[in-house]
């Protein structure tokens, strides 16, 4: 898909989410495809899927995904994921694989993402130390 169209296609349903009342439904039908989201205060969370796709089982991984995202943050707001989007689609990919739910558990998904910012830790700490030594060698 170009990306002009993929831009075309984020305008159409941001206006679309975004001009839906809060008490309607949070599935619509956008093209051959059925869009849900989820608003956790000033937060939208939209995802598009197939029609054969349940919609409560999207609100569900939507949900879950929030609340591994409030976990790790501790009450995730807007700035968290502009400033860390890397580490918000870190836990996504631990959440969902090829489009499917990879693992439902919070401790688990939560558990690999911070072995993984321990490993990145040392990492940058073993880079540091080594620019050290080759400054004053």
């Amino acid at each position: 898909m170009s990306p002009k169209a993929k831009l075309k296609i984020t305008k159409d349903v941001t206006q679309l989410v975004l001009a839906r009342r809060t008490r309607m439904c949070n599935f619509l039908e956008y093209k051959d495809s059925k869009v849900v989201y989820r608003r956790y205060a000033s937060l939208f969370f939209v995802t598009g899927i197939s029609q054969g796709d349940n919609e409560l089982v999207t609100l569900e991984i939507i949900h879950r995904y929030v609340e591994v995202l409030d976990r790790y943050f501790g009450n995730v707001c807007e700035l968290d994921l502009i400033f860390n989007f890397q580490k918000a689609y870190a836990i996504l990919d631990e959440l969902i694989i090829a489009g499917e739910m990879q693992e439902s558990s919070k401790k688990s998904v939560l558990r690999t993402v911070s072995q993984s910012d321990a490993i990145e830790e040392a990492e940058q700490s073993e880079d540091s130390l080594a620019r050290i030594g080759s400054r004053s060698g």
